[in-house]
């Protein structure tokens, strides 16, 4: 079943990072975790910002902030502690957020043409159409190359 399929009639986590919200379908977030110590570490990807250490588990934290164009990110950060799904198999992820959110419910519409891959449609809140982003794909986008279409803005 597919983002768009699942989130019909539900109920969307709606965040902000930095000067832009978007929706998150509630069923794959895990939780919205107070400022954590980011533990960073050597890596060969721009993409991977480090780990978090949340309830016994090491979740990677992913820099999804130059994949939603949306300005910096409070340094008090939340993190968006959310279920990644590829192929038969999943983990929890986590991007940094700035701490506002709420939930909200109702009809997903579909995306607008020209959008990029991760956004699986639009949900209206309080008169503000958002994104409604696919968490696994928008991760995904991040490592594409930078030409890829639907990646303006993303550096290599």
């Amino acid at each position: 079943m597919s983002a768009a399929e699942t989130t019909q009639g539900r109920s969307f986590v709606v965040l902000r990072a930095g000067d832009r919200r978007f929706a998150l379908p509630a069923s794959i977030v895990a939780e919205l975790a107070p400022p954590l110590r980011l533990h960073v570490f050597p890596r060969t990807s721009p993409l991977v910002a480090g780990v978090i250490v949340r309830r016994g588990h090491i979740v990677p934290v992913y820099d999804a902030v130059p994949g939603l164009a949306c300005g910096n990110i409070s340094p008090q950060r939340f993190f968006l502690i959310a279920r990644r799904e590829f192929g038969a198999e999943s983990e929890l992820s986590a991007i940094p957020v700035d701490g506002e959110g709420e939930l909200a419910t109702g009809e997903m519409e579909p995306p607008l043409p020209g959008l990029p891959k991760y956004v699986v449609g639009t949900f209206a809140v309080g008169g503000e159409s958002l994104e409604v982003l696919d968490f696994g794909a928008l991760i995904a986008s991040q490592s594409a190359a930078p030409d890829e279409p639907g990646l303006e803005g993303v550096q290599p």
